[in-house]
């Protein structure tokens, strides 16, 4: 296994490190691992582009990871009420249909592999920096508050804005996707 299909291993292994923090509401410490894994995603596409170490397996599993990592930080913000259940719904529906079209894709004669579009990096460089938002901005504003009950009003607030935004780039990143590769739905089986 190569470093890059390491990298994103570790992103994976990562992911219950961030559910175990995330769901003690170790908010600092949850931001931190989802930083460093959300920054792997960084790493493993640039080496293995730079190095010429582009694999099938981490074709798979690099934009699978993303999917994980952002999904689970998403369901705890939908619990922590910052995140609507509309945004979620979007956010699975579009990752459900680009994969079941690269599924498609995969089995159509010639086995094409459809790369991620600026769309979809924008839209995982979006959901990954919302996340980071609210985690850091949490810890910040329960740490240096001079009301603890109200501590983290704006993080919340802010976080919740954040995730509306994040649901329309999700919603145009899928639409485009679906769209540019339409003749693989046309011409599947």
């Amino acid at each position: 296994m190569n470093l890059p299909n390491k990298l994103t291993m570790l992103r994976v292994l990562l992911i219950p490190v961030f559910m175990v923090c995330a769901a003690n509401r170790w908010m600092l410490a949850a931001g931190i691992i989802f930083a460093a894994a959300s920054l792997t995603d960084y790493f493993d596409g640039h080496l293995a582009r730079k190095n010429n170490l582009v694999t099938d397996f981490g074709k798979f599993a690099d934009p699978l990871a993303d999917k994980l990592l952002t999904t689970t930080a998403f369901l705890y913000m939908l619990v922590d009420g910052v995140c609507d259940p509309v945004v979620l719904a979007i956010i699975l529906a579009r990752e459900f249909a680009v994969s079941g079209l690269r599924m498609v894709a995969a089995g159509a004669p010639g086995g094409k592999v459809i790369a991620a579009n600026m769309w979809g990096k924008v839209k995982t460089a979006l959901q990954m920096l919302t996340i980071c938002f609210y985690y850091f901005g949490y810890a910040a504003e329960a740490a240096f508050s001079a009301h603890p009950g109200r501590s983290v009003f704006a993080t919340q607030v802010i976080s919740y804005v954040l995730c509306w935004v994040v649901a329309a780039v999700t919603l145009i990143s899928g639409v485009k996707y679906l769209w540019d590769n339409r003749h693989f739905i046309n011409t599947a089986k």
